[in-house]
Protein backbone atom coordinates (compact mmCIF):
# COMPACT_ATOMS: atom_id res chain seq x y z
CA UNK A 1 0.00 0.00 0.00
CA UNK A 2 1.09 3.71 -1.24
CA UNK A 3 -1.17 6.01 -1.20
CA UNK A 4 -0.02 10.03 -2.08
CA UNK A 5 1.50 12.31 0.90
CA UNK A 6 -0.74 14.99 2.18
CA UNK A 7 0.11 18.19 0.30
CA UNK A 8 -0.82 20.27 2.87
CA UNK A 9 1.75 21.99 5.13
CA UNK A 10 0.96 19.94 8.16
CA UNK A 11 -0.61 16.98 9.63
CA UNK A 12 -4.52 17.76 9.61
CA UNK A 13 -6.05 18.09 13.29
CA UNK A 14 -9.48 19.65 12.10
CA UNK A 15 -12.35 17.98 10.15
CA UNK A 16 -11.81 20.75 7.53
CA UNK A 17 -8.24 19.81 6.78
CA UNK A 18 -9.00 16.51 6.06
CA UNK A 19 -12.00 18.05 3.69
CA UNK A 20 -9.40 19.88 1.87
CA UNK A 21 -7.40 16.31 1.37
CA UNK A 22 -10.18 14.68 0.09
CA UNK A 23 -10.07 12.35 3.28
CA UNK A 24 -13.66 10.79 4.71
CA UNK A 25 -11.06 8.59 7.17
CA UNK A 26 -7.62 8.74 8.89
CA UNK A 27 -5.81 5.66 9.41
CA UNK A 28 -3.88 6.18 12.10
CA UNK A 29 -4.70 9.38 15.45
CA UNK A 30 -2.20 10.44 17.76
CA UNK A 31 -3.28 11.95 20.96
CA UNK A 32 -0.05 13.49 22.49
CA UNK A 33 0.00 16.01 25.72
CA UNK A 34 1.85 18.04 23.63
CA UNK A 35 1.67 20.93 21.30
CA UNK A 36 1.27 20.14 18.12
CA UNK A 37 4.95 21.61 17.08
CA UNK A 38 5.63 20.45 14.02
CA UNK A 39 9.21 19.63 13.88
CA UNK A 40 11.84 16.43 13.78
CA UNK A 41 12.61 17.09 18.08
CA UNK A 42 8.47 16.57 19.24
CA UNK A 43 7.62 13.03 18.97
CA UNK A 44 4.40 12.87 17.89
CA UNK A 45 5.23 15.23 14.97
CA UNK A 46 7.98 12.46 13.83
CA UNK A 47 5.96 9.35 14.17
CA UNK A 48 3.41 11.18 12.01
CA UNK A 49 5.50 12.49 9.62
CA UNK A 50 7.27 9.08 9.06
CA UNK A 51 3.95 6.93 8.91
CA UNK A 52 2.45 9.67 6.40
CA UNK A 53 5.51 9.34 4.17
CA UNK A 54 4.71 5.83 3.51
CA UNK A 55 0.91 6.99 2.77
CA UNK A 56 -1.18 6.06 5.89
CA UNK A 57 -3.84 9.06 6.56
CA UNK A 58 -2.81 10.49 10.14
CA UNK A 59 -4.22 13.15 12.12
CA UNK A 60 -3.13 14.24 15.02
CA UNK A 61 -5.02 15.50 18.16
CA UNK A 62 -3.03 17.63 20.60
CA UNK A 63 -3.90 18.30 24.36
CA UNK A 64 -7.18 17.36 24.16
CA UNK A 65 -9.69 18.24 26.54
CA UNK A 66 -10.37 15.40 29.04
CA UNK A 67 -13.91 16.53 30.25
CA UNK A 68 -16.14 16.32 27.18
CA UNK A 69 -15.24 14.84 23.66
CA UNK A 70 -15.02 18.01 22.00
CA UNK A 71 -11.21 17.49 21.21
CA UNK A 72 -11.30 13.54 20.79
CA UNK A 73 -14.15 13.13 18.75
CA UNK A 74 -13.60 15.72 16.13
CA UNK A 75 -11.85 13.52 13.60
CA UNK A 76 -13.84 10.47 14.31
CA UNK A 77 -12.18 7.23 14.33
CA UNK A 78 -9.27 6.06 12.74
CA UNK A 79 -8.91 2.85 10.69
CA UNK A 80 -6.16 1.12 11.99
CA UNK A 81 -5.22 2.14 15.58
CA UNK A 82 -5.14 5.57 17.97
CA UNK A 83 -1.66 6.21 19.11
CA UNK A 84 -1.25 7.84 22.35
CA UNK A 85 1.45 9.38 24.31
CA UNK A 86 2.07 11.96 27.64
CA UNK A 87 4.45 14.01 25.10
CA UNK A 88 8.36 15.03 25.22
CA UNK A 89 8.53 14.37 29.19
CA UNK A 90 6.82 11.63 31.58
CA UNK A 91 3.71 13.79 32.20
CA UNK A 92 4.28 13.41 35.98
CA UNK A 93 7.63 15.15 36.02
CA UNK A 94 6.07 17.82 33.32
CA UNK A 95 3.79 19.03 36.15
CA UNK A 96 5.78 18.72 38.96
CA UNK A 97 8.54 19.87 40.74
CA UNK A 98 11.00 17.32 42.13
CA UNK A 99 9.55 18.53 45.49
CA UNK A 100 5.81 17.51 44.46
CA UNK A 101 4.57 21.14 43.85
CA UNK A 102 2.80 21.49 40.47
CA UNK A 103 4.72 23.91 37.78
CA UNK A 104 3.09 26.70 36.38
CA UNK A 105 4.95 26.65 33.32
CA UNK A 106 4.97 24.25 30.23
CA UNK A 107 7.47 25.12 27.60
CA UNK A 108 5.38 22.96 25.39
CA UNK A 109 1.87 24.25 25.65
CA UNK A 110 0.55 27.38 23.98
CA UNK A 111 1.02 30.36 26.02
CA UNK A 112 3.49 28.71 28.67
CA UNK A 113 1.23 27.94 30.95
CA UNK A 114 0.81 24.52 32.95
CA UNK A 115 -2.75 23.67 32.49
CA UNK A 116 -3.72 21.62 29.54
CA UNK A 117 -1.51 18.08 29.91
CA UNK A 118 -3.48 16.13 32.10
CA UNK A 119 -1.56 13.98 35.20
CA UNK A 120 -0.55 10.59 33.89
CA UNK A 121 -1.53 11.64 30.89
CA UNK A 122 -1.21 8.20 28.95
CA UNK A 123 -3.84 6.76 31.22
CA UNK A 124 -6.33 10.25 31.03
CA UNK A 125 -6.26 9.63 27.02
CA UNK A 126 -6.62 5.87 26.58
CA UNK A 127 -9.71 6.53 29.39
CA UNK A 128 -10.83 9.39 27.12
CA UNK A 129 -10.79 7.09 24.11
CA UNK A 130 -12.50 4.62 25.51
CA UNK A 131 -15.30 7.02 27.07
CA UNK A 132 -16.11 7.72 23.90
CA UNK A 133 -15.47 5.12 21.15
CA UNK A 134 -16.78 2.31 23.08
CA UNK A 135 -15.72 -0.50 20.43
CA UNK A 136 -12.67 0.99 18.74
CA UNK A 137 -9.52 -0.26 16.87
CA UNK A 138 -6.36 -0.66 19.57
CA UNK A 139 -4.99 1.78 21.39
CA UNK A 140 -1.34 2.03 21.43
CA UNK A 141 0.56 3.69 23.64
CA UNK A 142 4.52 5.25 23.15
CA UNK A 143 6.80 8.21 24.22
CA UNK A 144 9.00 8.13 27.15
CA UNK A 145 6.06 7.77 29.47
CA UNK A 146 5.75 4.31 27.74
CA UNK A 147 8.69 3.40 27.51
CA UNK A 148 10.35 4.03 31.04
CA UNK A 149 6.41 2.36 32.43
CA UNK A 150 6.70 -0.30 30.59
CA UNK A 151 6.81 -2.91 33.44
CA UNK A 152 6.28 -3.02 37.09
CA UNK A 153 7.76 0.40 38.52
CA UNK A 154 8.32 2.62 41.48
CA UNK A 155 6.43 5.60 41.01
CA UNK A 156 7.63 8.41 43.08
CA UNK A 157 4.63 10.94 43.26
CA UNK A 158 2.13 7.76 44.68
CA UNK A 159 4.94 6.38 46.36
CA UNK A 160 4.01 3.43 45.63
CA UNK A 161 5.37 0.41 42.68
CA UNK A 162 2.91 0.27 40.11
CA UNK A 163 2.02 -1.68 37.48
CA UNK A 164 2.97 -1.59 33.76
CA UNK A 165 1.36 1.36 32.68
CA UNK A 166 -0.04 -0.94 29.89
CA UNK A 167 -2.60 -2.21 32.63
CA UNK A 168 -3.13 1.08 33.93
CA UNK A 169 -3.99 2.55 31.06
CA UNK A 170 -6.39 -0.58 29.91
CA UNK A 171 -4.81 -0.28 26.18
CA UNK A 172 -3.97 -2.81 23.74
CA UNK A 173 -0.54 -2.13 22.71
CA UNK A 174 2.51 -0.83 23.86
CA UNK A 175 5.65 0.71 21.67
CA UNK A 176 8.72 1.46 23.35
CA UNK A 177 11.86 3.25 22.83
CA UNK A 178 12.64 5.51 19.17
CA UNK A 179 9.11 3.58 17.90
CA UNK A 180 9.85 4.94 14.23
CA UNK A 181 10.21 1.76 12.70
CA UNK A 182 8.03 -0.86 15.34
CA UNK A 183 4.95 2.10 14.97
CA UNK A 184 5.23 1.40 10.76
CA UNK A 185 4.92 -1.94 11.11
CA UNK A 186 2.31 -2.35 13.39
CA UNK A 187 0.62 0.26 11.04
CA UNK A 188 1.21 -2.31 7.81
CA UNK A 189 0.52 -5.48 10.12
CA UNK A 190 -3.07 -4.20 11.11
CA UNK A 191 -3.39 -2.52 7.36
CA UNK A 192 -3.04 -6.25 5.91
CA UNK A 193 -4.62 -8.38 8.76
CA UNK A 194 -1.40 -9.64 9.54
CA UNK A 195 0.32 -10.64 12.75
CA UNK A 196 1.55 -8.22 15.17
CA UNK A 197 2.49 -9.79 18.21
CA UNK A 198 5.77 -10.62 17.64
CA UNK A 199 7.19 -7.43 16.50
CA UNK A 200 10.21 -6.16 18.24
CA UNK A 201 9.58 -2.86 20.64
CA UNK A 202 6.55 -3.90 21.32
CA UNK A 203 4.84 -5.02 25.05
CA UNK A 204 0.86 -6.58 25.19
CA UNK A 205 -0.93 -8.75 27.30
CA UNK A 206 -1.65 -12.39 27.10
CA UNK A 207 -2.92 -15.14 29.14
CA UNK A 208 0.21 -17.04 29.08
CA UNK A 209 3.45 -16.46 29.25
CA UNK A 210 5.40 -17.22 25.91
CA UNK A 211 7.64 -19.95 25.64
CA UNK A 212 11.63 -18.48 25.53
CA UNK A 213 10.97 -15.39 27.46
CA UNK A 214 12.73 -14.75 30.75
CA UNK A 215 10.04 -14.41 33.05
CA UNK A 216 10.43 -11.34 35.71
CA UNK A 217 9.53 -11.40 39.43
CA UNK A 218 5.59 -10.79 39.49
CA UNK A 219 4.38 -7.35 39.93
CA UNK A 220 3.13 -8.71 43.34
CA UNK A 221 6.94 -9.45 44.30
CA UNK A 222 8.31 -6.67 42.64
CA UNK A 223 6.13 -4.36 45.01
CA UNK A 224 6.55 -6.45 48.05
CA UNK A 225 10.38 -7.31 48.17
CA UNK A 226 13.49 -4.74 47.52
CA UNK A 227 15.68 -7.98 46.40
CA UNK A 228 13.02 -8.60 43.66
CA UNK A 229 12.74 -5.30 42.36
CA UNK A 230 16.74 -5.53 42.29
CA UNK A 231 16.53 -8.61 39.84
CA UNK A 232 13.63 -7.25 38.04
CA UNK A 233 15.93 -4.20 37.41
CA UNK A 234 19.18 -6.47 36.37
CA UNK A 235 17.07 -8.14 33.82
CA UNK A 236 15.58 -5.23 32.23
CA UNK A 237 19.00 -3.74 31.72
CA UNK A 238 20.54 -7.16 30.59
CA UNK A 239 18.21 -7.38 27.84
CA UNK A 240 18.24 -4.06 27.00
CA UNK A 241 20.61 -3.98 23.80
CA UNK A 242 18.89 -5.33 20.36
CA UNK A 243 21.73 -7.61 19.53
CA UNK A 244 21.68 -9.63 22.86
CA UNK A 245 18.09 -9.01 24.11
CA UNK A 246 15.94 -12.08 25.16
CA UNK A 247 11.90 -10.97 25.84
CA UNK A 248 10.86 -10.18 28.85
CA UNK A 249 7.54 -11.40 30.55
CA UNK A 250 5.91 -10.60 33.64
CA UNK A 251 2.75 -11.49 35.50
CA UNK A 252 0.60 -8.80 35.79
CA UNK A 253 -2.39 -9.83 38.30
CA UNK A 254 -3.96 -12.43 36.55
CA UNK A 255 -2.37 -11.33 33.02
CA UNK A 256 1.18 -11.86 31.64
CA UNK A 257 2.87 -8.70 30.25
CA UNK A 258 4.51 -9.82 27.48
CA UNK A 259 8.01 -7.76 25.95
CA UNK A 260 9.67 -8.34 23.37
CA UNK A 261 13.52 -7.41 22.22
CA UNK A 262 13.82 -3.99 21.38
CA UNK A 263 14.02 -2.49 18.19
CA UNK A 264 17.18 -2.27 16.24
CA UNK A 265 17.57 1.60 16.15
CA UNK A 266 17.68 3.01 12.70
CA UNK A 267 20.01 3.17 10.43
CA UNK A 268 22.08 5.91 9.67
CA UNK A 269 20.31 6.18 6.39
CA UNK A 270 16.77 5.68 8.28
CA UNK A 271 17.79 8.63 10.33
CA UNK A 272 18.62 11.23 7.94
CA UNK A 273 15.08 9.88 6.10
CA UNK A 274 13.16 10.80 8.89
CA UNK A 275 14.56 14.14 9.79
CA UNK A 276 14.84 15.15 5.85
CA UNK A 277 10.80 14.91 5.91
CA UNK A 278 9.19 18.11 5.30
CA UNK A 279 9.00 19.93 9.37
CA UNK A 280 7.40 22.79 9.45
CA UNK A 281 9.29 24.03 11.67
CA UNK A 282 5.98 25.57 13.55
CA UNK A 283 2.69 25.40 15.53
CA UNK A 284 0.08 23.94 13.60
CA UNK A 285 -2.36 27.10 12.68
CA UNK A 286 -5.36 25.25 15.10
CA UNK A 287 -3.44 26.02 18.02
CA UNK A 288 -1.19 28.62 16.82
CA UNK A 289 -3.64 31.71 18.53
CA UNK A 290 -3.85 29.89 22.11
CA UNK A 291 -0.05 31.33 22.45
CA UNK A 292 3.53 31.06 21.78
CA UNK A 293 4.98 27.30 22.48
CA UNK A 294 8.41 28.67 24.29
CA UNK A 295 10.13 25.03 23.28
CA UNK A 296 10.53 26.71 19.60
CA UNK A 297 12.40 29.15 20.75
CA UNK A 298 15.12 26.78 21.27
CA UNK A 299 14.19 23.80 18.72
CA UNK A 300 12.92 25.47 15.72
CA UNK A 301 16.43 25.87 14.35
CA UNK A 302 18.25 23.48 15.79
CA UNK A 303 19.87 20.14 14.64
CA UNK A 304 19.78 16.80 15.56
CA UNK A 305 22.78 15.12 14.88
CA UNK A 306 22.49 11.59 16.36
CA UNK A 307 20.25 9.55 18.45
CA UNK A 308 21.26 7.76 21.37
CA UNK A 309 23.57 7.83 24.81
CA UNK A 310 26.03 5.44 26.16
CA UNK A 311 26.61 7.99 28.97
CA UNK A 312 24.93 5.67 32.01
CA UNK A 313 24.54 7.89 33.55
CA UNK A 314 22.60 6.27 36.45
CA UNK A 315 19.63 8.70 37.32
CA UNK A 316 19.08 9.46 33.27
CA UNK A 317 16.25 7.78 31.32
CA UNK A 318 17.69 8.65 27.57
CA UNK A 319 19.76 5.64 26.97
CA UNK A 320 16.29 3.50 28.37
CA UNK A 321 14.32 5.47 25.51
CA UNK A 322 16.45 5.97 22.67
CA UNK A 323 19.31 2.96 23.66
CA UNK A 324 22.77 3.21 24.14
CA UNK A 325 23.75 2.97 21.26
CA UNK A 326 24.37 6.34 19.18
CA UNK A 327 23.55 6.48 15.33
CA UNK A 328 24.88 9.63 13.71
CA UNK A 329 23.30 11.35 11.02
CA UNK A 330 25.23 11.85 7.81
CA UNK A 331 27.49 15.33 6.94
CA UNK A 332 25.22 15.64 3.77
CA UNK A 333 22.06 15.45 5.38
CA UNK A 334 22.73 18.34 8.17
CA UNK A 335 24.05 20.54 5.49
CA UNK A 336 20.67 19.63 3.42
CA UNK A 337 18.43 20.38 6.62
CA UNK A 338 20.58 23.62 7.53
CA UNK A 339 20.41 24.68 3.56
CA UNK A 340 16.52 24.06 4.26
CA UNK A 341 16.44 26.09 7.33
CA UNK A 342 18.05 29.57 5.28
CA UNK A 343 14.50 29.47 3.48
CA UNK A 344 12.02 29.62 6.39
CA UNK A 345 11.02 33.23 6.98
CA UNK A 346 12.05 33.88 10.65
CA UNK A 347 15.83 32.16 9.78
CA UNK A 348 18.39 35.24 10.84
CA UNK A 349 21.51 33.64 10.18
CA UNK A 350 21.78 31.43 13.44
CA UNK A 351 22.01 27.93 13.88
CA UNK A 352 20.98 27.68 17.42
CA UNK A 353 22.54 23.73 18.32
CA UNK A 354 23.90 20.90 17.01
CA UNK A 355 23.68 17.54 19.35
CA UNK A 356 21.78 15.24 20.29
CA UNK A 357 21.02 13.95 24.05
CA UNK A 358 25.24 14.87 24.20
CA UNK A 359 26.85 17.27 21.97
CA UNK A 360 30.02 15.34 21.28
CA UNK A 361 28.90 11.44 20.43
CA UNK A 362 28.36 12.40 17.27
CA UNK A 363 30.24 10.24 14.99
CA UNK A 364 31.44 8.31 17.82
CA UNK A 365 30.61 4.34 18.33
CA UNK A 366 32.58 1.15 19.44
CA UNK A 367 32.83 -1.04 16.67
CA UNK A 368 32.43 -3.83 18.79
CA UNK A 369 28.88 -2.99 20.17
CA UNK A 370 27.79 -2.62 16.58
CA UNK A 371 28.40 -6.15 15.71
CA UNK A 372 28.18 -7.62 19.06
CA UNK A 373 25.82 -5.74 21.36
CA UNK A 374 26.66 -3.40 24.70
CA UNK A 375 29.23 -5.24 27.35
CA UNK A 376 27.54 -6.69 29.92
CA UNK A 377 30.34 -5.79 32.87
CA UNK A 378 31.41 -1.95 31.83
CA UNK A 379 29.82 1.04 30.69
CA UNK A 380 31.30 3.07 27.14
CA UNK A 381 32.36 5.81 29.89
CA UNK A 382 32.48 4.73 33.42
CA UNK A 383 34.60 4.23 35.27
CA UNK A 384 36.64 5.50 32.60
CA UNK A 385 36.36 5.89 28.84
CA UNK A 386 36.71 2.30 27.18
CA UNK A 387 39.64 1.87 24.81
CA UNK A 388 37.46 0.35 22.57
CA UNK A 389 34.96 3.33 22.27
CA UNK A 390 38.26 5.07 20.21
CA UNK A 391 36.93 8.61 21.34
CA UNK A 392 37.27 10.76 18.47
CA UNK A 393 35.93 14.30 17.75
CA UNK A 394 37.13 14.63 14.11
CA UNK A 395 34.20 14.08 12.47
CA UNK A 396 32.38 16.29 14.72
CA UNK A 397 35.14 19.31 13.89
CA UNK A 398 34.09 18.45 10.06
CA UNK A 399 30.28 18.72 10.39
CA UNK A 400 31.11 22.23 12.43
CA UNK A 401 33.35 23.91 9.97
CA UNK A 402 31.14 22.68 6.96
CA UNK A 403 27.64 23.79 8.62
CA UNK A 404 29.93 27.34 9.27
CA UNK A 405 30.19 27.31 5.24
CA UNK A 406 26.60 27.08 4.28
CA UNK A 407 25.07 30.16 2.50
CA UNK A 408 22.63 32.02 4.49
CA UNK A 409 24.06 31.05 7.95
CA UNK A 410 26.22 33.69 9.97
CA UNK A 411 26.66 31.54 13.31
CA UNK A 412 26.37 27.64 14.26
CA UNK A 413 25.82 26.80 18.17
CA UNK A 414 26.51 23.85 20.39
CA UNK A 415 23.90 24.43 22.90
CA UNK A 416 23.58 20.64 24.35
CA UNK A 417 25.54 19.55 26.84
CA UNK A 418 28.93 17.74 26.09
CA UNK A 419 31.05 14.85 27.95
CA UNK A 420 34.15 17.10 29.16
CA UNK A 421 35.75 13.56 29.92
CA UNK A 422 35.34 12.45 26.29
CA UNK A 423 36.94 15.43 25.14
CA UNK A 424 40.23 14.93 27.31
CA UNK A 425 40.32 11.10 26.62
CA UNK A 426 40.96 12.00 23.09
CA UNK A 427 44.71 12.72 22.49
CA UNK A 428 44.35 13.45 19.30
CA UNK A 429 41.63 16.36 18.55
CA UNK A 430 40.03 16.52 21.84
CA UNK A 431 41.93 19.76 21.95
CA UNK A 432 41.58 20.77 18.47
CA UNK A 433 37.79 19.80 18.96
CA UNK A 434 37.56 22.28 21.81
CA UNK A 435 39.54 25.11 20.36
CA UNK A 436 36.81 24.95 17.67
CA UNK A 437 34.33 25.40 20.45
CA UNK A 438 35.75 27.99 22.00
CA UNK A 439 36.30 29.91 18.70
CA UNK A 440 33.05 29.27 16.66
CA UNK A 441 30.79 27.70 18.63
CA UNK A 442 29.99 28.82 22.13
CA UNK A 443 27.56 31.75 22.05
CA UNK A 444 28.61 32.68 26.01
CA UNK A 445 28.08 29.66 27.80
CA UNK A 446 29.24 26.25 27.64
CA UNK A 447 27.01 23.54 29.59
CA UNK A 448 29.11 20.70 31.39
CA UNK A 449 27.24 18.64 33.70
CA UNK A 450 29.60 17.76 36.46
CA UNK A 451 26.01 16.63 38.54
CA UNK A 452 28.12 16.68 42.19
CA UNK A 453 31.99 17.28 43.33
CA UNK A 454 32.08 14.14 46.05
CA UNK A 455 33.61 11.06 44.12
CA UNK A 456 31.96 8.77 46.06
CA UNK A 457 28.67 10.15 45.04
CA UNK A 458 29.93 10.70 41.47
CA UNK A 459 30.41 6.67 41.34
CA UNK A 460 27.05 6.37 42.23
CA UNK A 461 25.82 7.80 39.48
CA UNK A 462 28.60 7.09 37.43
CA UNK A 463 30.06 10.12 36.54
CA UNK A 464 33.44 10.97 36.02
CA UNK A 465 35.74 12.15 39.25
CA UNK A 466 35.70 15.54 39.84
CA UNK A 467 39.37 16.01 38.84
CA UNK A 468 38.45 16.10 35.62
CA UNK A 469 36.17 19.26 35.69
CA UNK A 470 38.79 20.68 37.30
CA UNK A 471 41.61 19.78 33.94
CA UNK A 472 38.87 20.85 31.79
CA UNK A 473 37.73 24.49 33.51
CA UNK A 474 41.35 25.11 33.01
CA UNK A 475 41.96 24.25 29.65
CA UNK A 476 38.71 25.99 28.94
CA UNK A 477 39.82 29.40 30.56
CA UNK A 478 42.99 29.15 28.89
CA UNK A 479 41.83 28.67 24.81
CA UNK A 480 38.96 31.19 25.84
CA UNK A 481 41.68 33.84 27.06
CA UNK A 482 43.73 32.97 23.81
CA UNK A 483 41.08 33.21 21.96
CA UNK A 484 40.56 36.67 23.27
CA UNK A 485 36.94 35.47 23.97
CA UNK A 486 34.87 36.00 27.50
CA UNK A 487 33.25 32.54 27.78
CA UNK A 488 31.68 30.67 30.88
CA UNK A 489 30.86 27.35 31.67
CA UNK A 490 27.41 26.34 33.09
CA UNK A 491 27.33 23.37 35.45
CA UNK A 492 24.57 21.35 36.09
CA UNK A 493 24.55 19.89 39.54
CA UNK A 494 22.20 17.76 41.57
CA UNK A 495 21.08 17.32 45.47
CA UNK A 496 19.74 14.95 47.29
CA UNK A 497 20.65 11.44 45.05
CA UNK A 498 20.91 8.84 46.65
CA UNK A 499 23.67 8.00 48.74
CA UNK A 500 24.26 11.67 49.01
CA UNK A 501 24.06 13.39 52.81
CA UNK A 502 24.12 17.03 54.12
CA UNK A 503 27.74 16.74 54.49
CA UNK A 504 28.23 15.80 50.76
CA UNK A 505 26.47 19.11 50.38
CA UNK A 506 28.51 21.02 52.61
CA UNK A 507 32.10 19.84 50.65
CA UNK A 508 30.23 20.06 47.14
CA UNK A 509 29.49 24.11 48.37
CA UNK A 510 33.12 24.67 49.29
CA UNK A 511 34.53 22.78 46.34
CA UNK A 512 32.52 24.96 43.95
CA UNK A 513 33.29 28.19 45.68
CA UNK A 514 37.72 26.81 46.04
CA UNK A 515 37.55 25.72 42.61
CA UNK A 516 34.90 26.81 40.56
CA UNK A 517 34.31 30.16 42.25
CA UNK A 518 31.04 30.52 41.21
CA UNK A 519 27.76 29.77 43.24
CA UNK A 520 25.76 27.67 40.98
CA UNK A 521 21.91 28.31 40.32
CA UNK A 522 21.66 25.19 37.89
CA UNK A 523 20.83 22.61 41.72
CA UNK A 524 18.43 20.16 40.33
CA UNK A 525 17.20 18.18 43.07
CA UNK A 526 16.88 14.27 42.70
CA UNK A 527 13.87 13.00 40.92
CA UNK A 528 13.22 9.14 41.09
CA UNK A 529 11.97 8.66 37.35
CA UNK A 530 11.25 5.17 36.76
CA UNK A 531 13.54 2.72 35.28
CA UNK A 532 16.49 4.18 36.41
CA UNK A 533 19.13 2.25 38.43
CA UNK A 534 19.40 5.57 40.92
CA UNK A 535 15.43 5.21 41.24
CA UNK A 536 16.07 1.36 42.43
CA UNK A 537 18.63 2.92 44.66
CA UNK A 538 15.83 5.56 45.90
CA UNK A 539 13.62 2.92 46.65
CA UNK A 540 15.42 0.72 48.35
CA UNK A 541 18.44 2.07 50.27
CA UNK A 542 20.96 -0.06 48.54
CA UNK A 543 24.01 0.25 46.06
CA UNK A 544 22.97 -2.34 43.72
CA UNK A 545 26.27 -2.46 42.39
CA UNK A 546 28.41 -2.86 45.71
CA UNK A 547 25.47 -4.36 48.16
CA UNK A 548 26.61 -1.28 50.49
CA UNK A 549 23.23 0.48 52.46
CA UNK A 550 23.14 4.05 51.23
CA UNK A 551 21.68 7.02 53.23
CA UNK A 552 18.55 8.24 50.97
CA UNK A 553 16.87 11.73 51.89
CA UNK A 554 12.80 10.78 51.19
CA UNK A 555 11.78 14.03 52.85
CA UNK A 556 10.75 17.38 51.05
CA UNK A 557 12.85 19.52 54.03
CA UNK A 558 15.55 17.35 53.59
CA UNK A 559 15.93 17.71 50.39
CA UNK A 560 15.42 21.52 50.41
CA UNK A 561 17.92 22.03 53.41
CA UNK A 562 19.97 19.74 50.62
CA UNK A 563 20.05 22.18 47.98
CA UNK A 564 19.87 24.77 49.89
CA UNK A 565 23.73 24.22 51.28
CA UNK A 566 24.93 25.06 48.15
CA UNK A 567 22.57 27.79 46.91
CA UNK A 568 22.53 29.96 50.54
CA UNK A 569 25.50 29.13 51.20
CA UNK A 570 25.25 27.14 54.11
CA UNK A 571 27.73 25.14 55.87
CA UNK A 572 30.41 27.42 57.37
CA UNK A 573 32.68 27.68 54.45
CA UNK A 574 33.84 30.35 52.64
CA UNK A 575 30.91 30.00 50.31
CA UNK A 576 29.10 30.35 53.58
CA UNK A 577 29.29 34.52 53.30
CA UNK A 578 27.14 36.78 51.50
CA UNK A 579 28.87 38.22 48.56
CA UNK A 580 27.83 38.70 45.02
CA UNK A 581 28.29 35.94 42.93
CA UNK A 582 28.13 35.22 39.35
CA UNK A 583 26.18 33.26 37.87
CA UNK A 584 28.32 31.29 35.68
CA UNK A 585 31.87 30.18 35.92
CA UNK A 586 33.89 33.28 34.42
CA UNK A 587 36.40 31.67 32.27
CA UNK A 588 38.24 34.63 30.84
CA UNK A 589 39.30 36.80 33.68
CA UNK A 590 39.16 40.56 33.50
CA UNK A 591 42.32 42.13 32.47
Amino acid sequence: MHRPQPTAAFLPTTPEEMDRLGWRALDVILVTGDAYVDSPFIGAAIIGRVLAAEGFRVGIIAQPAIDDDRDIARLGAPRLFWGVTGGSLDSMVANYTPLLKRRRQDDLTPGGVNDRRPDRASIAYTNLIRRYFKQTVPIVLGGIEASLRRLSHYDYWSDRMRRSILCDAKADILIFGMGERTALLLARALQNGGEWRDLPGLCHLATAPPAGYLRLPCHDAVAGDPAAFEEMTRAFYAHSDPLTASGLTQQQDTRHLVCNPPAPPLSAHELDAAHELPFQRETHPFYAPLGAVRALDTIRFSLVSHRGCYGGCRFCAISVHQGRTVTSRSQDSLLREALRMTHHPLFRGVIGDVGGPTANMFGIECRRKLQRGSCPERGCLFPSPCPQLRVNHAPQIRLLAALRQVAGVRKVFVASGLRYDMVLADRNHGERYLRALVRHHVSGQLKVAPEHTCDDVLRLMGKPPFALLQRFRKRFADLSREEGRRLFLTYYFIAAHPGCSDGHMTRMEADVARELGLMPEQIQIFTPTPATWSTLMYRTGRDPFSGDALFVERTLRGKTRQKARVTKGHGGSPAGRKRKRPRADRSSPPG
